[in-house]
């Protein structure tokens, strides 16, 4: 697997914004394509980079030749609503070369398209997901999903683990790093000068001082109060079940949950078409549609484009705030 080190310089307002193409033979290539067509090929000053196959991508539908960027490793083809372990290293190949093209400053962000999990790992991709391999691609420390929508960003300090093993993964270091990353990613890419916190609490009305469970006082609480010490707008632990209505939203800027439902249910219920997965603390910019290959839309032309155009336009919008700091 190749490692990267940080481009020594930023990409320029021209730089294009690059988008894999994720499971060839799910809804990601065409929704790539038609998210092109839908904006004429450029979003902003950025034009638009299809990375992969071009076979894949034409398969999909007309796009110019300077739009396809051949990534090498061809899969098997394009299936619709096949999942092929034949793909992995293709797909892995496709991330990885956009990730080199921003790293040397000659893309400005990157959007993935979904990939299968089970077909990657069975193909030997040796990571949970694309969050964990876009960390190690940059060498970066901790990588942190976000998912955004208009009204609501929420965070989950555990990801892809099993309910059961979450209260072990509950510790006041995590959730430290966790919040000061996305709390710099508030403030930097998405131009809020004060970034709010909310912390959730683990367990039921966030363990009731601990009579419902010990994580929340020993190690949520502890760690809000650091962070608070810090100087950092922060609350917590939090109710989960009082969180995310309209006047509690009122008064935070994300929200750091403690585990993948407890977060991805209430942004789903908000923004089932409109969220995106923002991964923080990369030197990269990376986004993606909130949502699956979705294998029995694949081919059907139903699949919905709005949050692969929410994740294209959010790259843009944040690698042009990255580049307002620099210059």
């Amino acid at each position: 697997m190749p490692t990267l080190r940080p481009a020594e310089a930023a990409p320029s307002r021209q730089a294009p914004v690059l988008i894999t193409m994720g499971e060839p033979g799910g809804v990601g290539p065409e929704l790539a394509v038609r998210a092109y067509h839908a904006l004429k090929g450029r979003v902003g000053s950025h034009p638009l980079r299809l990375v992969g196959d071009p076979e894949v991508f034409l398969h999909c539908g007309r796009v110019e030749p300077d739009a396809l960027l051949d990534s090498g490793n061809a899969p098997a083809g394009r299936r619709p609503g096949q999942a092929s372990p034949d793909n992995a290293r293709s797909v892995a190949n496709a991330i990885s070369f956009a990730v080199a093209q921003i790293m040397t400053a000659d893309a400005a962000a990157l959007v993935t398209g979904p990939i299968n999990k089970q077909a990657m790992q069975d193909g030997g991709f040796a990571f949970p997901g694309h969050t964990e391999y876009l960390a190690a691609l940059t060498q970066a420390p901790r990588a942190v999903m976000m998912l955004a929508g208009p009204q609501l960003r929420v965070v989950p300090l555990t990801v892809h683990i099993p309910l059961a093993e979450v209260p072990a993964q509950i510790c006041s270091a995590a959730i430290c790093a966790t919040a000061r990353i996305v709390l710099s990613a508030l403030a930097q890419d998405f131009g809020i000068a004060r970034p709010r916190l909310a912390i959730a609490g683990l367990n039921p009305h966030a363990g009731e001082g601990g009579h419902i469970g010990s994580e929340d006082e020993a190690q949520i609480r502890p760690a809000v109060s650091s962070l608070r010490e810090e100087g950092l707008d922060v609350r917590g632990p939090l109710p989960a079940d009082t969180l995310f209505h309209a006047e509690a939203r009122c008064h935070y800027d994300a929200a750091l949950c403690m585990y993948h439902d407890q977060a991805l249910i209430p942004i789903k219920t908000l923004h089932f078409w409109e969220a995106v997965n923002v991964t923080l603390g990369l030197p990269i910019v990376r986004t993606s549609p909130d949502h699956g290959t979705a294998l029995d839309l694949a081919g059907s032309g139903r699949a919905d484009v709005r949050s692969m155009l929410a994740a294209i336009t959010m790259a843009a919008q944040i690698a042009d705030a990255r580049m307002d700091r620099v210059g």
